[in-house]
């Protein structure tokens, strides 16, 4: 089978409260969710009617178990998933703070079994032949994952997306994190990132300076996300600021990968780039009105209800 994208790195199982607005010593419930960031986006791009794989790794054990069982229930082919065996899959747990504060603790102890994928275990035929390919910065941060995240953004031949993806507790110091993605850019046709990873990456805080920043690295889009202040992106065809789409927000901690799945949705289906964006930002504002990830990623109807409601409010 050819996907259409294919997506590497990093595999949590989501262990999220039940109850808002509390620190986790005063949770009583939670619920069990697949996560991780290019995980999750390749579920929403699923979600979205594409054929999707994902490339990670995780624990010999339940929660690795529920990993295949979550994707394959989400459409997503799981054939590059594979076992480390004595390394536990990863669990992430969050508080959740409505509407802008969700600390988030990641349980990778002694080494997350995703950054464990060596570069002769790809298959880079499949890379090669999907029509998107997504990796993150995570996947730089330790070796062979950074050596084998590397090679696969250098085999695929097409759209190739660079998820800034800056996470600084998995890392020795930004300087280190700098340099790997610079490197890393350089096979990239397309970066997103939010403001702080766009300061990592390029040294640019500033939306329209960090896109400039971003283009002269050699991606042919660059893509900014501010939050409540909405998207700008940047092509050699000039630059398109997409305000926010409003919603009542429950948990922004899965809005970036529904973003990123319907960026890539608006790419495959050949929409122009502020069509794609602010197709993005819709599918990013539904998830974070709801409570989970992976779980919560909209089907293209959704979205563009809320956008067609939107645009009845606007008008």
């Amino acid at each position: 089978m050819i996907h259409d994208l294919i997506t590497m790195g990093r595999v949590s199982v989501d262990i999220y409260p039940l109850q808002t607005g509390v620190p986790l010593e005063k949770v009583e419930s939670f619920g069990k969710y697949l996560g991780g960031s290019p995980t999750n986006v390749a579920v929403a791009a699923a979600r979205l009617g594409h054929r999707t794989a994902v490339i990670t790794r995780t624990g010999e054990d339940p929660f690795g178990r529920f990993v295949h069982q979550a994707l394959t229930g989400y459409g997503v082919d799981d054939r590059f998933v594979t076992d480390v065996p004595g390394l536990p899959t990863p669990l992430a747990f969050c508080e959740i703070f409505p509407p802008d504060d969700f600390p988030l603790y990641f349980y990778r102890y002694p080494k997350a079994p995703d950054l464990e994928i060596h570069e002769h275990e790809l298959d880079l035929d499949a890379i090669r032949d999907a029509r998107i390919f997504w990796a993150t910065v995570t996947g730089l941060s330790q070796e062979p994952s950074n050596g084998s995240t590397l090679a696969a953004l250098t085999a695929h031949p097409g759209t190739t997306v660079l998820d800034l993806d800056w996470r600084p507790m998995f890392w020795q110091s930004p300087a280190e994190a700098r340099s790997r993605v610079r490197r890393a850019l350089e096979h990239a046709t397309v970066a997103i990132g939010n403001l702080d990873e766009c300061e990592i990456a390029v040294g640019e805080r500033e939306p329209r300076a960090a896109a400039r920043a971003l283009l002269d690295r050699g991606v042919s889009v660059a893509i900014v996300k501010q939050g409540p202040r909405g998207t700008l992106a940047a092509s050699a065809a000039g630059i398109v600021e997409v305000p926010p789409t409003p919603v009542r927000v429950v948990n922004g901690l899965g809005a970036g990968d529904a973003f990123g799945g319907a960026v890539c949705h608006g790419f495959l289906e050949g929409w122009d780039l502020e069509r794609t964006v602010r197709f993005a930002g819709a599918a990013g504002a539904l998830v974070a009105s709801r409570l989970a990830c992976a779980d919560a990623m909209p089907t293209e109807h959704e979205v563009q209800h809320l956008l067609a409601e939107h645009e009845e409010d606007e008008g």
